[in-house]
């Protein structure tokens, strides 16, 4: 089911036109970056206008992740099915979903209704990002790992942007108005996008990738994919990294504020807090097609096997040595810098295995794995209440990367490898031609 894939067409008709596309792509996820990576700065405010638990908030937060995750098979799968009209239908949608639960958070008096809004805008998000990242695949074949590291980045870095008029404006107006604000700015601005989207015809892409990567020659259904061992290491791998970083994406403010740094002024009048921000968001933003480009030249699993190696070493680090304002900024950056990855070396794996026709269902059914994460999040909660510190987490989160560092080297490659030769030694493929 596995071959090197044959050397890129010498045309691609539609090569600005394919970058434009990607280019849409990663504004588009720019606009909902906030809902997850700006949440961290309203859960404070939200807690202590309506003395809701903190605990209670962020059971809102991993609703939101798991509807992003859970519906994208069939967000997906719809997309797919529409056809040319599928990428602007469906981000179209996505852009009014967000937009309205964003402007249920900012009315909401109860976390029954917070919950609402975190159902409603999950939906949306998980539409805008399942169609991005399989019009990604889609389009660049040749660059896949570069394609989807930068889609992915908009949704990792799209909030760095935002980090300091969110919080000034949640100090300024409230937390309410900053839901209300923003909730309109980004609906809008994805809603018009979204009519220039389409995937590609035949022959307007290249019909291979470079032969320093393992990629299918054929498109397995999603049934196919689902019956494949290969797949749901995949899966397990995903939720090991995944929940590693959602206990800290979710909830660094607590964390900076625990530790006694958050409002520490450091550089230009501005706080920790301020200033972790803004490298985070551009850290996580920055690896996706970092370390996208460099699973395009020497493999996925070797690229896993690096940044989760990194990544593990990160989180001892933050709980260590993290204490102080600097150190902290510094560790927490590499953290977002280790584990946004994921979003480009998932998705590009599972399209080289399983192939392009599928793409947008493929992917999505490997994204849910992070709705499944996302409830580990209030588990890092209470164990550092059962603790009593910090530490007892970060170590957990290590260790997860170091698990899926032995299972990409050791279980993955090796089953790829396999299958790659069987197809070389058969000259056959199960599934259906790639297009």
């Amino acid at each position: 089911m596995m071959a090197r894939a044959a050397s890129p067409s010498s045309q691609a008709p539609s090569n600005g036109f394919r970058w434009m596309q990607l280019i849409i792509g990663v504004v588009c996820m720019a606009m909902i970056a906030n809902l997850q990576y700006g949440w961290t700065y309203f859960v404070g405010p939200m807690a202590k206008a309506n003395s809701w638990d903190v605990a209670g908030i962020q059971v809102a937060f991993s609703i939101f992740v798991a509807l992003e995750t859970w519906l994208t098979p069939l967000e997906g799968w719809i997309v797919d099915t529409l056809g040319q009209r599928g990428p602007r239908l469906m981000v179209a949608a996505g852009g009014i979903f967000v937009a309205v639960g964003w402007l249920i958070n900012a009315k909401a008096a109860s976390l029954e209704a917070l919950y609402l809004g975190a159902v409603i805008s999950g939906i949306g998000a998980g539409a805008i990002y399942a169609t991005c990242v399989g019009n990604a695949v889609k389009w660049f074949p040749d660059r896949r790992g570069l394609a989807v590291g930068l889609t992915a980045a908009g949704f990792g870095a799209g909030a760095a942007v935002t980090v300091i008029p969110i919080q000034r404006m949640i100090a300024s107006v409230g937390y309410a108005d900053t839901f209300f604000w923003f909730a309109i700015g980004q609906g809008a601005i994805i809603f018009v996008l979204a009519w220039l989207l389409r995937p590609p015809l035949p022959g307007e892409v290249p019909t291979g990738s470079a032969v320093k990567v393992l990629q299918s020659k054929t498109s397995s259904t999603p049934g196919q994919m689902l019956a494949s061992p290969v797949f749901w290491l995949l899966y397990v791998m995903f939720i090991l990294v995944s929940g590693s970083g959602l206990m800290v994406t979710a909830q660094i403010a607590i964390i900076a504020k625990d530790y006694g740094v958050s409002q520490t002024v450091i550089l230009f009048g501005a706080s920790t807090l301020i200033v972790a921000g803004i490298i985070d968001n551009v850290a996580n933003g920055g690896a996706r097609p970092f370390f996208g480009w460099i699973s395009d030249q020497i493999g996925r699993e070797y690229t896993m096997a690096i940044a989760f190696t990194a990544g593990g070493a990160a989180y001892w680090l933050l709980g260590t040595a993290g204490t102080t304002p600097w150190t902290f900024v510094i560790c927490a950056a590499l953290i977002f810098f280790t584990w946004g990855e994921i979003f480009s070396l998932f998705p590009s794996t599972c399209t080289d295995m399983f192939g392009p026709k599928y793409a947008t269902t493929n992917t999505s059914l490997l994204y849910t794995a992070k709705g499944l994460s996302a409830f580990i999040v209030p588990l890092a909660n209470v164990l550092k209440s059962y603790t009593g510190d910090w530490h007892a987490v970060f170590a957990a989160a290590a260790g997860m990367n170091f698990i899926v560092v032995a299972m990409a080297l050791f279980v993955v490659r090796p089953m790829r490898l396999s299958i790659s030769a069987a197809e070389n030694k058969n000259k056959t493929a199960v599934g259906q031609p790639a297009e």
